[in-house]
């Protein structure tokens, strides 16, 4: 078939593919590093040859970890923060023949039904690969420790054979976990330039920090037993109340563990539904336990896991400084499902693509809770407007409808966002036909790809794949979400290239109901508030480029200070024997400039943009909008009828088919899709999600694929994250 590319000047290709090449060749080199660390050629060899030429009056024993762990993989989110610029510079899509995706394959779901939830080839893969390391470097370590336990050694100390190696086990487990908290804070980096040169995002990573967070405290829970059965066995149980000076503080890793078993207890899948304000307020002990972990390791061998917490402190800042801001509401849908579609004034220089996240935060509900919603609109067809769905399934968002639906007049909302967050590209148009399955609320993502959709095929006058929706709903008031595949001001153009057809299934419902649910449909525009704002990016449209700059500059400024600190306080006091100077102090120093430097690059990046986000608000705030008032009953409706019957080619009413009473055979819909490359994607409950991976997995069409989405249910319905 014909797949849409991008097309770009010919050095911006180079320029791409030359950074692409030196990404790998440092991606690959740390990876190799962590392989070999655990060996005696890098503990005897490497590593004193590094620390010679790396341990200065200025940095000591940290200059070695910061160069061999730290800097490579900011290098890697400054350069890639550049690769991603040059990306959102391409030109529009166009068509041309393409090729067939050579990891398809390996992108189809391969396991199912598991623990670890619906898992493509390549995630396995890596899955193996990840445990692989773990194996290697614990059974390593395993070695040269056993090999240094000697009759000699054990006359020396005093101990036991087993006492012996469960001691340097203990060590062991320990340094295996570090390599897991190295890599835990990189999936929760909502804003992270390292994710998307994977083709990752944060919202499709969480169950990699998941699954790094269960595997990183059993290893610490071991390590901390292990130790504490050492000492009772040599009658030392008095270390667990030491604090060593210039060395491990054994009390500080204590609460580390204990900050962690909080957090691990509060994740068991009972209390996360059932008390799910436990879990997320409890899982804020994630700063006591990375603080805790730096003075019980100290801020040098910290460095190793330091990379990734530092991208995550960056990208908290950046929304903390975003969310700090009043956003315009404009206008609200109010349909009878207890269902509410939120309209937003945008900047229009903000783009985002389909199927991205917003956060959102209503302090007159909570001004605490922030709850993750799918875009519905198009930032391509609506350049100056973001609308988010929001379906009354939770405490909050049914608090949210009924201040909405009352009869009082609303005439104000403060509202505050995080984000959008979102993939940096997407490949619908490479297929054929494109099969979208979804249950309940869970159409929302479904309704920001068709107006996508709707502007290739108006606005880039592109060819399109067919488009097969099918939406299960409860009952006959649900049908109604379907008039928000339109937005409130559609497009006046016809829709000769969109080819859509809609089979919806209303299963509690065995026929129509008599009640015109159309006359419960009202929508109600609010009053400006002077000091609300546009969603805008908070580091402009020059996001990417802003943020390479954050993490160089913030980085930059940090060696600077804490290299004349070490110069001129530090080195003369104990000269780099690290025996005199306080490990806790020097790991609070640290601590404290690396929080200082971000906040001074990002605040003044973020101040930098700011000017000329006001600029843009200010032209949308002089424009005149309408008056707020609550439309009259079914005006919605009216309006989307009158747009969809102005369509010579074909209307959405027209190409919609209700089913009454039954659920959808997905097996035969999906196996009569004709084409040679069929897009299948899904959103709804997890068995609706389980049943279409296990169609696509079965290999009984080999025309079907798989797509993976960066969001599951619980972005769509609105439960607190």
């Amino acid at each position: 078939m014909d797949s849409v590319v991008k097309s770009s000047p010919p050095h911006e290709v180079s320029v791409r593919a030359a950074i692409r090449l030196l990404l790998m060749v440092v991606l690959m080199g740390s990876l190799f590093i962590w392989i070999m660390m655990p060996t005696n050629t890098y503990k005897q060899k490497w590593l004193p040859q590094i620390r010679a030429k790396a341990n200065t009056t200025y940095f000591g024993a940290q200059g070695a970890t910061i160069l061999v762990y730290t800097f490579p993989i900011l290098f890697v989110a400054t350069l890639g923060s550049v690769y991603l610029h040059l990306g959102k510079k391409l030109d529009h899509p166009v068509i041309e023949s393409g090729k067939k995706n050579r990891l398809a394959t390996w992108k189809r779901p391969a396991i199912v039904k598991g623990p670890l939830g619906v898992l493509s080839g390549i995630e396995i893969a890596f899955f193996i690969m990840f445990i692989a390391l773990l194996v290697w470097s614990f059974s390593t370590y395993l070695h040269v420790g056993f090999a240094k336990i000697t009759p000699q050694s054990l006359a020396t100390s005093g101990e036991q054979l087993w006492e012996a190696k469960l001691d340097s086990a203990a060590l062991r487990l320990g340094l295996v976990g570090n390599i897991c908290l190295a890599f835990l804070f990189f999936p929760v980096a909502r804003g992270s330039s390292v994710l998307p040169l994977f083709g990752l995002t944060s919202e499709a990573s969480i169950k990699y920090h998941i699954w790094l967070g269960h595997i990183a405290l059993t290893l610490f829970t071991v390590h901390g037993l292990c130790y504490i059965t050492y000492w009772a066995a040599t009658h030392q149980i008095s270390e667990m109340l030491k604090w060593d000076k210039t060395g491990v503080s054994n009390v500080a890793g204590e609460l580390a563990l204990v900050c962690g078993l909080v957090m691990w207890a509060t994740t068991i899948p009972r209390i996360r539904r059932k008390i799910f304000e436990l879990f997320f307020y409890t899982h804020h002990f994630y700063f006591l336990f990375v603080f805790f972990f730096i003075l019980h390791v100290g801020i040098s061998y910290s460095c190793m896991m330091l990379p990734g917490f530092y991208l995550f402190l960056v990208d908290r800042y950046l929304r903390f400084l975003q969310s700090r801001q009043r956003v315009l509401l404009l206008s609200a849908r109010i349909l009878p499902c207890e269902t509410v579609e939120l309209n937003f004034s945008k900047s229009p220089g903000l783009s985002y693509t389909p199927t991205s996240i917003v956060f959102v935060n209503v302090p007159s509900i909570s001004k605490l809770q922030w709850h993750p919603f799918t875009i519905s609109s198009s930032s391509n067809l609506e350049p100056e407007k973001l609308s988010v769905i929001v379906k009354g399934e939770g405490s909050w968002s049914k608090k949210l409808y009924q201040m909405l639906s009352s009869p009082s007049l609303v005439e104000r909302l403060d509202v505050s966002i995080e984000g959008p967050y979102g993939p940096v590209s997407t490949h619908f148009l490479r297929h054929d036909t494109l099969v979208m399955v979804s249950g309940g609320s869970g159409i929302t993502p479904f309704i920001s790809i068709i107006r996508e959709l709707i502007f290739t095929s108006t606005t880039l006058q592109c060819k399109t794949p067919q488009i097969l929706l099918i939406c299960a709903f409860k009952n006959s008031s649900e049908l109604t979400m379907l008039d928000l595949l339109l937005p409130i001001s559609g497009p006046s153009s016809a829709f000769p290239n969109l080819q859509l057809q809609i089979e919806a299934y209303v299963t509690r419902e065995k026929e129509p109901t008599t009640q015109n649910s159309k006359l419960l449909l009202q929508s109600k525009w609010f009053k400006p508030n002077p000091s609300d704002a546009p969603i805008s990016a908070i580091l402009g449209p020059n996001s990417w480029l802003w943020l390479g700059v954050i993490i160089s500059s913030s980085f930059i400024i940090f060696l600077l200070i804490m290299g004349i600190l070490n110069r001129y306080y530090i080195y003369p006091i104990d000269h780099n024997t690290n025996q005199i100077y306080s490990y806790s102090l020097k790991a609070l120093l640290n601590m404290l400039l690396i929080c200082i430097c971000i906040a001074m690059a990002a605040s003044a990046a973020v101040l930098w943009n700011k000017k000329q986000n006001a600029k843009e608000a200010n032209q949308i705030q002089h424009v005149d909008g309408p008056s707020p008032m609550a439309s009259p009953a079914g005006s919605w409706f009216h309006n989307a009828d009158s747009e969809l019957e102005s369509l010579p080619h074909q209307s959405i009413v027209q190409s919609t088919k209700v089913h009454y009473g039954e659920r959808p055979d997905l097996k035969r819909i999906l196996f009569e899709c004709k084409g040679g490359s069929v897009g299948v994607l899904v959103s709804g409950p997890k068995n609706l999600r389980h049943e279409v991976a296990n169609i696509c997995a079965c290999g009984l069409a080999d025309n079907l694929y798989f797509e993976s989405i960066s969001f599951s249910c619980k972005f769509i319905v609105g439960e607190k994250k």
